[in-house]
C-alpha cells in the first residue's frame, strides 16, 4: 500500500506545492512530540510509574468533543476577523486542560492553524481570479455572438441585394469601424493584481524565516506583461457594435495575420480617403469579417479551455487539502491517543476553502456554455478538448525498446569488429569510405544521441515534478512519454546501423556499384520520407508538431516566438556538425557525384563552400532573430542582450569554418580570439539567466534560494561540467591526436559531447522556468482575450 505523502506529492499541482499544507513539516513535528513523549515515558527518566488504576481510568475516561467547553475540551479553535485591507478570516488554536504547558504540542498547533489560513487564504484568491476570469469571458462570448449574429444578417442582406439601399440600418446589428488605437491587456492585468496580492496574503501568513524565503519568491511575481506590448496597432480595429465601441485583438502570431492586418489597414486607409473626397462606401460595414471572428473564437474557445483546467486544479487543491487535514489529525490522536481531530476537522470543514460552492457552480457553467458554443451540443466531443485522456502507457513499448536496444547493441558490435578488421576510422582507413558513407552515420549519430538525451531529460522532469508538457505547452494527449522517445531512438539506430553494416560489408567484400554506393542516400531518403509522411502512422502529430516548429524557427521573425520554439533552437545550436553533414550529404547525393564518387566536387565548389558557412551560423542567426522577435514583442532589453550571445557565437562559428579551410595563424588567432570572448558570454548566461544560479544572497552559497534536487554538490559539479564541455571548441587549436583514430572522428566525439552538454543543460533551463512558473504560482496559461471595450469620445 501506497503511503499517503506519496500519493499527496504525486497529485498536487507542482506550481502550487507551496501553497499546500505542507504535510512534511507536520509530521515531523508528530515525530518529535512521539520523541518527547517517549523520553517521558522511560523509567530512568522520571520517579515513579503510574498506577494500573491510573492507567485504566485514563482509558476509560471518556473524552469530550465539545469545541467551546474549557473544562472539558482539550482545544478551541477560534475564528478571529482579519484586517479590512485583508477581508479574510484566520484561525488560532487555544489548548486546554493536559496540553496546556505542552510546548511540542503548542507549536504543532500552531503550525497546524498557519496551514489552514494559508489554505484558506490561497483559495480564496484563486477563486476570485477564476470568477473575474470566468465574467470577462462570459462577456467575451456575449460580444462574440452578437458580431456572429450581425455578420449573418450583413451576408444575408448582401445576398437579397438590399444592402446598399438606403435604408434605416437596424442598431441590433450594427457592426462598423470607428478608430485604431492601440491595445490593452484588461484580463491579463486583472490576473497580476490578483496573483500580487495573492501573493502579499500568503506573504503575510508564514513565519519569519518562511516569511522570507516567500517573499523573495513573491517580490518576483511581475508577469512580463508579455500579451499587452506584444500587440501592436496593427492587431488592434475597433468597431460599433450594440452601441458599444469593442475593440477586436488578433495577435500577429504567424505572417499571414500580419499580412492580413497590413491589408486591412490599407484599406482602411482608402476608405476613409474616398470618405473625404465625398464617396460613402454602405455605411463603412466592412470592418468584421468571419476570418477574425473564426480567430477571435478559437482564443475564446482556448481560454475556456484553460479556465477549465484551472477551476479542475482548484477542486484537487481543495480535496487533497481536506484529506491531509483528516491524515495529520488522525496521526495526532494515533500519537497522543487524544480525540483531538473530530473538534478541528469540524472547523476544516467549515472554513472557505471546503465550503465555498463558488468555483464548482463556475464549472458547471464552463462545461455547460463549452458544449453549448463549441461542441454543437455534443458533450463528448466537448469533453475531447475539456478533459482530454492521456494515453496509458502500454507494456508493448517496454517490451519493443528492450528488442530494439537488443538488435542495436549486436548490429553496432558487429560493425565496430568489421570495421575495426578492415582497419576503418584510423589514419590508413579507406578515404573514399570516410568522406561519403561516414557522415551518413555520424550525423544519424549525433540525432538520435540527442533524441536519446531528450528522453532521458523526460525522465528526470517526470520524477523531480517539473511540469515539462505545461511549459511547452504540449497537448496531453499529443506529448511524448520517455519510453515513446526511446522505442523511436532504439528503433531507428537499428536500422541504420543495419543498413551501415549491410553497406560495409558490400564494400569489403569489392562491390562498389552505384547501387551500393547508394545504400546510405537512400537510409536519409527513407528517414525524410517517414518524418513528412502525411497518414496518421508513426506518431504523425508529433511528427507534425516537430515540423511546425522547424517553420517558426527558419521564418522565426516572422512568427511569434514561445517556450518550445527557443529551446529547439537552442538544440540547433548544439548540432552544427549534424547540420554540415546533411548539407554535403544532400550536395553528394542530389549532384550525382556517388555515382563517380567524386566526393571532393562538394569541397571545392564555391557555392557549396559558401553554403558550408550559412549553415554553420544558421542556427545562431535563427536564435538571434527570435531574440529580436521577442523584444519587439515584449520591450524587454534581456532579450536584445541575449542576442548578442548569439551574434558572438555566430562570429565564432564563421571563423572556424574560415580557419578550416586555409590554416594560417592568423585565422587561428581569430578563432581563439572569437571562441573565448562567445564561450565567457555563454557561461554567464547559462549559470546566471537560463540556470538562476551564482546568486550572492542566496541561502544556497552561489546557486539559488529554491532547488529541486535534495544535494547542493549536483549544481557545484553541473557548472564545472558545463565549463568543461563549452571548452570544446579548444580542440581546433590544439589539435588532439587520440592514437591512430581518424580526425574526423575526434571530431565526432567532440561533437558528441557538445551535445552531452545540451542534454545535461537542458535538465536545469526548464528546472529554472518551472521555479519561476511556481513562484508565482502559475499553472494554466493566460490566453489573452480579443475584445476589450473602449470608451466613447
Amino acid at each position: 500500500m501506497v503511503k499517503f505523502s506519496k500519493q499527496f506529492e504525486a497529485q498536487l499541482v507542482p506550481e502550487w506545492k507551496e501553497a499546500f499544507v505542507d504535510y512534511w513539516l507536520l509530521k515531523k513535528d508528530l515525530k518529535r512530540m512521539q520523541v518527547v513523549g517517549d523520553n517521558k515515558s522511560d523509567p530512568h527518566n522520571r520517579g515513579t510509574e503510574p498506577s494500573l488504576v491510573h492507567r485504566l481510568f485514563k482509558k476509560r475516561i471518556p473524552f469530550f468533543r465539545s469545541n467551546g467547553n474549557r473544562e472539558h475540551g482539550a482545544i478551541q479553535v477560534h475564528r478571529k476577523l482579519g484586517s479590512s485591507a485583508s477581508k479574510n478570516d484566520f484561525y488560532e488554536t487555544e489548548l486546554l486542560d493536559q496540553f496546556e504547558d505542552n510546548e511540542v504540542v503548542k507549536e504543532f498547533f500552531s503550525r497546524l492553524d498557519l496551514q489552514l489560513n494559508k489554505v484558506n487564504q490561497f483559495y480564496k484568491g484563486k477563486e476570485k481570479e477564476y470568477l473575474d476570469r470566468g465574467e470577462s469571458l462570459h462577456k467575451q462570448m456575449e460580444i462574440l455572438l452578437e458580431l456572429k449574429a450581425a455578420l449573418k444578417q450583413q451576408q444575408q442582406q448582401r445576398g437579397k441585394g438590399i444592402l446598399g439601399t438606403d435604408s434605416k440600418d437596424d442598431p441590433s446589428i450594427s457592426c462598423s469601424i470607428i478608430s485604431e488605437e492601440d491595445s490593452t491587456r484588461g484580463a491579463i492585468d486583472q490576473t497580476e493584481q490578483n496573483s500580487e496580492s495573492l501573493s502579499r496574503e500568503l506573504g503575510s501568513l508564514t513565519s519569519e524565516q518562511d516569511q522570507l524565503s516567500m517573499s523573495q519568491r513573491l517580490d518576483s511575481i511581475k508577469y512580463r506583461r508579455e500579451e499587452g506590448n506584444k500587440f501592436r496597432s496593427l492587431s488592434g480595429r475597433v468597431v460599433s457594435c450594440q452601441g458599444k465601441n469593442v475593440k477586436i485583438n488578433i495577435p500577429l502570431t504567424t505572417p499571414s495575420r500580419t499580412f492580413s492586418a497590413l491589408t486591412d489597414l490599407v484599406w482602411e486607409d482608402l476608405v476613409n480617403q474616398s470618405k473625404k473626397g465625398g464617396n460613402e462606401l454602405s455605411n463603412n460595414k466592412l470592418s468584421v469579417n468571419k476570418t477574425k471572428l473564426h480567430h477571435a473564437e478559437k482564443m475564446i474557445r482556448g481560454a475556456y479551455i484553460e479556465l477549465y483546467k484551472g477551476l479542475g486544479y482548484l477542486k484537487t487543491y481543495r480535496n487533497l487539502n481536506m484529506l491531509a487535514f483528516v491524515k495529520i489529525l488522525k496521526k495526532f490522536d494515533k500519537v497522543t491517543q487524544k480525540q483531538v481531530s473530530s473538534t478541528y476537522l469540524k472547523v476544516v470543514e467549515s472554513s472557505y476553502f471546503n465550503s465555498s460552492d463558488k468555483a464548482v457552480k463556475l464549472t458547471d457553467e464552463v462545461e455547460e456554455l463549452f458544449i453549448k458554443q463549441f461542441a454543437e451540443d455534443d458533450k463528448r466531443k466537448a469533453m475531447k478538448y475539456l478533459k482530454p485522456h492521456q494515453r496509458k502507457e502500454s507494456h508493448t513499448v517496454t517490451f519493443f525498446i528492450g528488442l530494439f536496444a537488443g538488435c542495436f547493441m549486436a548490429l553496432f558490435t558487429g560493425y565496430c569488429i568489421m570495421a575495426h578488421l578492415a582497419g576503418m576510422y584510423t589514419s590508413r582507413s579507406n578515404s573514399i569510405y570516410m568522406e561519403t558513407a561516414y557522415p551518413v552515420l555520424s550525423m544519424f549519430s549525433l540525432l538520435f544521441l540527442h533524441l536519446f538525451l531528450y528522453g532521458c531529460n523526460i525522465f528526470m522532469w517526470r520524477k523531480t515534478r517539473i511540469n515539462y508538457a505545461f511549459i511547452f505547452e504540449f497537448a496531453p494527449t499529443k506529448e511524448l512519454k520517455y519510453r515513446d522517445v526511446l522505442l523511436i531512438c532504439t528503433a531507428c539506430m537499428t536500422i541504420v546501423v543495419g543498413a551501415m553494416f549491410a553497406h560495409l560489408a558490400l564494400i569489403l567484400k569489392g562491390d562498389s556499384s552505384t547501387q551500393v554506393q547508394a545504400i546510405p542516400g537512400i537510409l536519409v531518403l527513407m528517414f525524410l520520407l517517414l518524418l513528412v509522411c502525411p497518414f496518421n502512422v508513426l506518431y504523425k502529430s508529433t511528427r507534425f508538431l516537430f515540423l511546425r516548429i522547424l517553420r517558426n524557427i527558419i521564418l522565426s521573425p516572422l512568427y511569434k516566438v514561445v517556450m518550445v520554439d527557443f529551446f529547439m533552437a537552442d538544440q540547433l545550436c548544439s548540432q552544427v556538425p549534424m547540420l554540415r553533414s546533411l548539407e554535403y550529404v544532400a550536395c553528394y547525393y542530389i549532384t550525382g557525384s556517388y555515382k563517380t564518387q567524386d566526393y571532393g566536387y562538394c569541397y571545392s565548389a564555391k557555392h557549396f563552400r559558401d553554403l558550408a558557412y550559412a549553415v554553420s551560423f544558421l542556427p545562431y542567426y535563427w536564435r538571434a532573430m527570435q531574440c529580436a522577435r521577442r523584444w519587439f514583442d515584449e520591450g524587454d532589453m534581456g532579450h536584445l542582450i541575449n542576442l548578442g550571445k548569439y551574434v558572438s557565437a555566430m562570429l565564432a562559428a564563421g571563423a572556424k569554418v574560415a580557419y578550416e579551410r586555409e590554416k594560417s595563424p592568423g585565422w587561428l588567432v581569430l578563432v581563439v580570439a572569437m571562441s573565448s570572448g562567445a564561450t565567457v558570454y555563454q557561461l554567464y548566461w547559462d549559470f546566471v539567466k537560463d540556470w538562476g544560479l551564482l546568486q550572492a544572497n542566496s541561502k544556497n552559497p552561489w546557486l539559488r534560494n529554491d532547488l529541486i534536487l535534495k544535494r547542493k554538490f549536483v549544481y557545484y559539479l553541473s557548472m564545472g561540467l558545463n565549463l568543461v564541455l563549452r571548452l570544446a571548441w579548444l580542440q581546433t587549436a590544439i589539435h588532439p591526436n587520440l592514437g591512430s583514430l581518424d580526425s574526423r572522428v575526434t571530431s565526432f566525439l567532440l561533437a558528441a559531447l557538445e551535445v552531452i552538454r545540451r542534454g545535461h543543460w537542458n535538465f536545469y533551463r526548464l528546472e529554472n522556468e518551472h521555479l519561476n512558473n511556481a513562484g508565482k504560482f502559475r499553472a494554466v496559461k493566460t490566453v489573452p482575450l480579443p475584445f476589450h471595450e473602449v470608451d466613447q469620445d
